[in-house]
């Protein structure tokens, strides 16, 4: 009698890719949050003409447009795949900690979101007589992108600990309960 063992637990997270993906997404928006802040409009790109100001477009507008697309991509894709492990799982498995990880997620994705998208919008061609708002010329304030991008490792950050948190239970192992014995006579 030959007793064989065979292993059937699982070595990788199903969604793996993906976790990988929203990771590369979060670093890309991070950086570009952070070129966005030294490639903002500063002081000495303003024109007064004695009425009216006039800032030229900034490479921090584009930056800041990328950085918003792949923090909302990532955002969308991260909750997409735990929605989806929400509905498989029973209900008594879905923790409040969950809960909480992503509604934290998703107050700091608006509010990195909202940021950006000011700060972008303060760094696209203000013309002469128009501005950014009642015919004035403003500035993005120091640090402005480099906190949302802080918010959006943050928030992406919490989507991936939700995800983390939904994977772990099928990552553990029980020996006792992972092997089948197989009897060949």
């Amino acid at each position: 009698m030959e007793v064989q063992e065979q292993d059937t637990r699982k070595k990788r997270p199903e969604f793996s890719p993906i976790f990988i993906f929203i990771v590369f997404l979060g670093l890309a928006a991070f950086f570009l949050c952070l070129a966005s802040e030294f490639q903002k409009a500063k002081g000495k790109d303003l024109k007064w003409d004695g009425e009216s100001c006039y800032l030229p477009e900034s490479h921090a507008f584009r930056f800041g447009t990328a950085a918003l697309v792949c923090v909302s991509v990532a955002q969308i894709i991260g909750n997409v795949v735990i929605c989806k492990g929400f509905l498989k799982t029973n209900k008594k498995e879905t923790t409040p900690f969950r809960a909480f990880l992503l509604l934290f997620s998703w107050v700091n994705f608006a509010v990195a979101a909202m940021l950006i998208m000011v700060g972008a919008s303060m760094n696209r061609e203000q013309k002469y007589g128009k501005g950014w708002l009642n015919g004035e010329c403003y500035f993005v304030k120091d640090g402005l992108f480099a906190s949302s991008g802080v918010l959006c490792v943050t928030a992406l950050g919490a989507v991936l600990g939700t995800f983390a948190s939904q994977v772990k239970p099928s990552l553990q192992v029980d020996d006792t309960q992972n092997k089948t014995h197989t009897h060949n006579v």
